[in-house]
């Protein structure tokens, strides 16, 4: 989760929203990314996105079913999506998104009986650091 928050404070000396996210394989980090939709101009550059198009390259393989995304806030439903169909094995995450959350908070994506994945949910991990960097930005953004 280290790892993650370091993304996620890459991304606030961008000025994008702090969220950072790894993937990691047989205990490797094999990739990282940070929200990025402003910079890039695109919807859909999520830390979780950027991360699992990232992993699929460096693997050679679209589908992710050995590895685990940690990400310093809860997934939206949108990254949910991408989780479950790159068939990620297990998702690890700091705070819950009280606002669009889909692992448990708003929504549960993880393990809906009419989807044909499941995915194993850690959440709580450095919670904290990872709350205080999210509020502390949307503190100064107001």
């Amino acid at each position: 989760m280290r790892a993650a928050l370091e993304q996620a404070r890459a991304a606030l000396k961008q000025a994008e929203v702090p969220v950072g996210a790894i993937v990691v394989k047989d205990g490797e980090i094999i990739s990282q990314a940070f929200n990025s939709p402003i910079t890039l101009q695109d919807p859909t550059a999520h830390a979780e996105i950027l991360a699992l198009r990232k992993a699929g390259l460096s693997l050679h393989n679209y589908r992710l079913p050995d590895a685990e995304l940690y990400v310093t806030i809860e997934p939206c439903i949108m990254c949910m999506g991408a989780l479950i169909h790159a068939r990620i094995k297990r998702l690890i995450f700091g705070t819950y998104d009280l606002r669009a959350g889909a692992a448990g908070s708003i929504f549960d994506l993880t393990f809906h009986e009419k989807l044909n994945h499941r995915i194993v949910v850690t959440s709580g991990v450095l919670e904290q650091e990872c709350r205080d960097l999210i509020q502390s930005f949307f503190r100064e953004r107001r």
